[in-house]
């Protein structure tokens, strides 16, 4: 039990009645207008389940990252916009919990979960590339206030978040590697909406790009480098929460295709449908994947916090994401096969277009050949058994 007494794994169950009674009545209409899913939000805000990473002591549920990810699941089940949203919320959540030291960033978090608040974060800028260990910004120092201007292509819900993360240079004169965190929240937060949303898949996330300016106290800014921010909690986390968005996704795609099958073996009892071994066939390929995702997650959660993430567990955790991403799109085309017609036909009880149209984003969200790039670095050099 949690200091407000009540089991996290409660927490798992509170997401899957939402994601069932209320985001995915509204996921066929979220996606295609791709708008914002506030009822969805709305509900985690009643059940208290935005402020699961917070640590108790600060009012929050202190949820291994196993737990939270079993939130974003039940949400996934049925709308994997509604599931990024949350993934990427607990991401900057984990962020402010394990790095925000002084009494700012921890009454923010006091705030966050007594008001339920969403946070966002700005960790692309154009002209960098995708990089997200390189900034052309920087903090900017008056005293005891800091200011700064980014323009980010890209932040997910920006324009429906309470508060934002973004990366930045630590001063006007550090290189583009020497980066910080930073806490920004209204008023001294604007952003100006400089691109559209308008992408085959994911679109719920409402995610344009923008012009962030900011202003506000010295403290708003982590102590800790986003070095250490980014290799100790923002890429591991990110890798297993978004891995459970995939693993809902090809989950949702299996029910409709054991559906189906089931469906076509009544019409024959006793003769096992053609899509019955190929059913058989996706499940092997998500057990896979199932032990992939929740195996990071218990080796995330057994690690103290702030200890260095070795070599070998940051290859593995590159891997994850790679191998979640690139199962999930074949998953997601063997149920289409199963489902045949009637996967394909919008409006369809067994349609899966918003499926494959979500599962196409895994493996762009950072791009597997950035990633795939960046393990490859690393292989040159470790010298560990796999």
């Amino acid at each position: 039990m949690t200091a407000l007494g009540v089991a996290p794994s409660d927490l798992a169950q509170r997401a899957r009645r939402i994601g069932e009674e209320i985001a995915g009545p509204a996921a066929d209409e979220v996606d295609r207008r791709a708008r914002f899913p506030v009822e969805t939000i709305e509900a985690l805000r009643a059940e208290g389940i935005l402020g699961a990473l917070v640590p108790p002591e600060l009012g929050g549920w202190g949820t291994s990252l196993a737990e939270a990810g079993d939130t974003v699941f039940g949400i996934g089940l049925h709308c994997a916009s509604s599931a990024m949203i949350l993934a990427l919320h607990h991401l900057q959540v984990a962020c402010l919990a394990r790095h925000g030291r002084n009494h700012l960033l921890r009454d923010f978090q006091r705030d966050l979960v007594e008001r339920q608040l969403l946070v966002a974060s700005a960790t692309t800028e154009a002209g960098v590339g995708g990089k997200l260990r390189t900034s052309l910004c920087a903090v900017e120092r008056d005293g005891d206030l800091v200011f700064l201007t980014k323009q980010a292509p890209v932040i997910s819900y920006g324009a429906q978040a309470d508060a934002v993360l973004v990366t930045a240079r630590r001063t006007t004169d550090s290189p583009p590697g020497d980066q910080v965190l930073l806490l920004c929240r209204p008023p001294g937060l604007v952003l100006e909406q400089m691109s559209d949303w308008d992408t085959l898949g994911f679109r719920g996330t409402c995610s344009p790009g923008f012009m962030l300016e900011a202003k506000g106290p010295a403290d708003q800014v982590l102590s800790d480098p986003f070095a250490d921010i980014a290799t100790q909690t923002m890429l591991p986390v990110s890798h297993i929460l978004w891995g459970h968005v995939w693993l809902a996704l090809a989950a949702s795609a299996l029910a409709k295709a054991r559906s189906y099958v089931q469906g076509e073996a009544r019409k024959q009892p006793g003769v096992a449908p053609p899509g019955a071994l190929r059913l058989a066939e996706a499940m092997t390929l998500y057990h896979q994947m199932e032990s992939l995702v929740q195996g990071a997650a218990q080796r995330f959660d057994q690690r103290p916090a702030g200890e260095p993430v070795p070599m070998g567990e940051a290859i593995a955790l590159n891997s994850l994401k790679v191998g979640a991403s690139t199962l999930l799109i074949d998953i997601v085309s063997r149920t289409l096969a199963i489902c045949g017609m009637a996967g394909y036909r919008e409006g369809s009880p067994y349609s899966l277009g918003r499926h494959l149209r979500d599962a196409h984003g895994a493996a762009l969200m950072v791009n597997n050949d950035r990633i795939l790039g960046d393990n490859a670095q690393m292989l040159l050099v470790h010298r560990e058994q796999p």
